[in-house]
């Protein structure tokens, strides 16, 4: 979810028009718009988390969106073929040097392929471009690309709802460990006060009975063979 947060747009649209953003941004994203498919995904299972989407109908429009975005790229390879890599922008998308390694996975795993890269983010709109170009016919291009987006979909919605519930529970530990920090925090601060409170009153204390008494600071002491203690020596 790292780049919805940084899309801050993205995150208001989601908010703002439930259905009609995640559908906009991912037919986008058949066009090239720089944010990974599971990015709206995750952020739509969010939506059916927080209640505002039910689960069913989104996946609906998300799949729908998905499918419009792939055909954008399958039918520039069908009616311009390779020449299109020579438009402007589009070159910055498809990335020439990869077409040759799509093509021989094309060529190893037949029209199958453009199942596989359902699941391979970064490859999606050149193998789509490349089954245009290899003349794949559409209904087959759409049969294999729906069996991938309706794996990947559901599976991918159903983990942000998820990870929405677990966000919760963590926000709801994370105020309760706040709640424990402040109470430490304030119970610390009471401890050190009443003992710097009362070390100032021994202080006080000490103070006091040592100006009341000052003779015994200043009596000389006894010298010896004085006072009360008789001289053994002059009793014997």
């Amino acid at each position: 979810m790292d780049s919805v947060v940084e899309g801050g747009w993205i995150a208001r649209l989601f908010s703002e028009f439930h259905y009609l953003a995640p559908f906009t941004v991912l037919l986008l994203c058949g066009i090239g718009l720089p944010l990974p498919e599971e990015v709206s995904l995750l952020g739509s299972g969010l939506l059916v988390y927080h209640g505002d989407v039910e689960f069913v109908p989104i996946v609906l429009v998300c799949s729908a969106a998905i499918l419009l975005g792939d055909t954008i790229p399958f039918f520039l390879g069908r009616r311009y073929g390779m020449s299109a890599l020579a438009l402007p922008g589009v070159a910055r998308i498809l990335h020439p040097d990869r077409m040759e390694i799509l093509k021989q996975r094309f060529e190893e795993h037949g029209s199958w392929a453009v199942f596989t890269c359902r699941f391979l983010p970064g490859i999606r709109i050149p193998s789509y471009f490349m089954a245009g170009t290899l003349r794949m016919k559409y209904p087959r291009f759409l049969l294999l690309d729906g069996l991938g987006v309706a794996i990947s979909v559901p599976i991918s919605i159903w983990v942000g709802h998820f990870f929405g519930e677990q966000i919760q529970r963590a926000n709801e530990r994370i105020r309760d460990l706040h709640l424990l920090l402040g109470f430490g925090v304030v119970s610390l601060v009471v401890i050190l006060v009443v003992r710097s409170r009362a070390q100032r009153a021994q202080r006080r204390k000490d103070n006091r009975t040592h100006a009341t008494d000052p003779e015994r600071e200043s009596a000389p002491a006894p010298e010896p063979g004085s006072g009360d203690s008789p001289d053994p020596a002059a009793k014997s």
